[in-house]
């Protein structure tokens, strides 16, 4: 038997989408009495601070940003800096290295989890700290690109390595371009992804990827912890603003489209247009919250012409922050296209909503093909096979395809939504994967 109540540090990668499920796992592991030291970005801290629900247990740790060329000086997670800057931003977490040394030694953690930080697992060795890669992508994103059957030389990212257990997933030609770029991009310090920590964990549960946790366990001989799909309610006194209660109260249950894709993905102007002209073109209700496209400085300077006019009191593009959650959650929401991050796809598989996606990088890209191929909860949107573009066109086809109830694609994946949808609401379920987490990690210490 391990300790019964250990000191648990986190150090995620610094970007909204990788801090907040840390956070939600926090949440879990301070119920069950641990400790937590949440390592986290200065300023990004009052962003976050809402969702720490155990602040008698879990405590932010802020650190600054080292200078780095060519990174605005304000910059802290991924959502402040264009995607090109992104290599900039993993310079500075690596630069971060012997601040956190210093921290550890002062804390004096039983655990440090971490993503990007690959030289964690160097440091904790030394301080004789165990260290675990919690992963808030997919074990089968992880498993179709970084597994070592495919570091062995499987460069042709077109099909899935060998024996990854999904044969449905595939990719096309602009998105194996993609990958392979990304699989020769250099991660940090490009220590090899993955390899040197003691256990690996993941955000996901084996209801749904079973067989992808058998393959990564398999491929890496490594344990595999996972801590089950971990959605945290938002506080009681949490609503939904004014402004949506009405206009989303405007229209019949099921009847209006949400389309968003995410803090990070910026569209190219003429894609965006595509995207809100193919939600115009369904004929329903819909609310997008899209970034201003790349070269526009607002949503509304990149709207096609006369869209806002023919819209008026039907169609909104806001380029702001909006309540995701509590969006998804009113019972007027149909249908959400969404970029397939897999926060977002958990919040809507929570709900009754229906699924388009319109995934943009490789976990996405995965993701969406998880959905649309193996569980067949959801409808991808067409893109071309080689240019990786989609049209208005698309975008609609797939919009009605599953929001027309009479419909074959329609009725099924309204049936295997709810049957995925169940299992996600098991509560007893989400108890008993955080229970043998836990276990898991006494067990680990010692």
């Amino acid at each position: 038997m391990g300790k019964s109540s250990l000191h648990i540090a986190m150090y995620p990668w610094f970007a909204i989408g990788h801090l907040t499920p840390y956070l939600y796992l926090s949440n879990k592991l301070a119920q069950k009495g641990h400790t937590i030291s949440f390592i986290i970005p200065t300023k990004t801290q009052a962003k976050l601070q809402h969702l720490n629900l155990y602040p008698e247990h879990i405590t932010f740790v802020p650190i600054t940003l080292p200078h780095v060329d060519g990174l605005p000086p304000d910059a802290e997670t991924t959502s402040d800096v264009p995607s090109t800057l992104y290599p900039l931003l993993i310079t500075a977490m690596d630069r971060t290295e012997t601040r956190i040394e210093h921290l550890l030694r002062d804390l004096k953690p039983d655990i440090v989890f971490y993503d990007f930080a690959s030289w964690v697992p160097k440091l904790t060795r030394k301080l004789g700290i165990k260290s675990i890669h919690y992963c808030v992508i997919s074990t089968a994103t992880v498993g179709y690109i970084r597994a070592p059957a495919r570091q062995r030389g499987e460069a042709d990212f077109l099909h899935p390595p060998s024996g990854f257990p999904i044969p449905s997933i595939a990719l096309h030609a602009h998105e194996a371009r993609i990958f392979a770029g990304g699989a020769k991009a250099k991660f940090g310090r490009d220590i090899m992804f993955l390899d040197q920590a003691e256990a690996l964990g993941f955000w996901t549960c084996r209801e749904t990827e079973g067989p992808c946790i058998d393959y990564i366990e398999s491929q890496f001989q490594k344990p595999v912890l996972v801590s089950g799909p971990i959605i945290v309610h938002p506080p009681a006194a949490s609503s939904l603003e004014e402004k949506w209660v009405q206009w989303l109260g405007g229209f019949k249950a099921g009847s209006v489209i949400y389309c968003a894709l995410g803090s990070q993905i910026k569209l190219r102007k003429d894609q965006f247009q595509e995207l809100v002209l193919g939600l115009e073109l369904c004929g329903s209700p819909f609310l997008a919250a899209l970034k201003p496209p790349f070269g526009a400085e607002s949503v509304e300077a990149a709207l096609p012409e006369g869209f806002e006019e023919r819209m008026k009191g039907k169609g909104i593009v806001d380029g702001g922050w909006v309540q995701q959650r509590l969006i998804l959650g009113h019972p007027s929401i149909g249908c959400f296209v969404t970029h397939c991050g897999s926060g977002s796809l958990l919040e809507a598989l929570r709900n009754e909503c229906q699924l388009v996606m319109l995934p943009q990088i490789p976990d996405q890209i995965i993701n969406a093909r998880m959905m649309a191929n193996n569980w067949k909860v959801g409808v991808e949107i067409e893109k071309g096979e080689e240019d990786g573009l989609f049209t208005k066109g698309s975008v609609c086809k797939a919009v009605r395809a599953v929001m027309e109830v009479d419909n074959e694609v329609g009725r099924l994946v309204r049936a295997n939504h709810s049957k995925l949808r169940d299992v996600l609401l098991n509560e007893d379920l989400q108890s008993s994967y955080i229970d043998s987490f836990s276990q898991k990690l006494q067990d680990l210490v010692g």
